[in-house]
């Protein structure tokens, strides 16, 4: 799977609250066959919040065997896994979509207040540390 943390000029970063859970997450979801991994990236930013973006950077390649994700459509389960990005907002509106109730640019002075699931915190933590090598974990 992939994340993106987009961030705008004022430093703010565009998040989503998600319609399965109701939690704000960052956009992202899975790679279409015959995609890479970085159009992946563009795509499900698009598709979850309006708003194109292009990719500049890497913050991070997440895995944790402890985490397990059950997707409610259909009973699945898979180990997490996330390429997490880095992009910036090149145009569009925010538009909610079928998996997001909410698209919103969120100053990270207030993210303490929104029910952000622990990876999700950690992968926007490492971003907003300008790390200058991706975290590999």
């Amino acid at each position: 799977a992939v994340n993106v943390i987009v961030a705008d000029d004022s430093g703010r970063i565009l998040m989503i609250r998600r319609t399965d859970n109701d939690r704000h997450a960052l956009p992202g979801g899975g790679m279409d066959l015959g995609e890479s991994i970085k159009d992946a990236a563009v795509r499900e930013t698009l598709e979850e919040t309006g708003i194109r973006v292009e990719v500049v950077g890497l913050v991070g390649i997440y895995t944790d065997p402890g985490h397990l994700i059950e997707y409610t459509s259909n009973g699945e389960v898979r180990q997490e896994f996330a390429i997490v990005f880095s992009a910036r907002p090149i145009g569009g509106e925010p538009s909610p979509s079928s998996e997001s109730s909410a698209v919103l640019w969120v100053d990270p002075r207030t993210l303490p207040e929104l029910d952000i699931h622990p990876t999700q915190r950690q992968r926007i933590a490492h971003f907003l540390e300008r790390r200058l090598t991706p975290y590999l974990g």
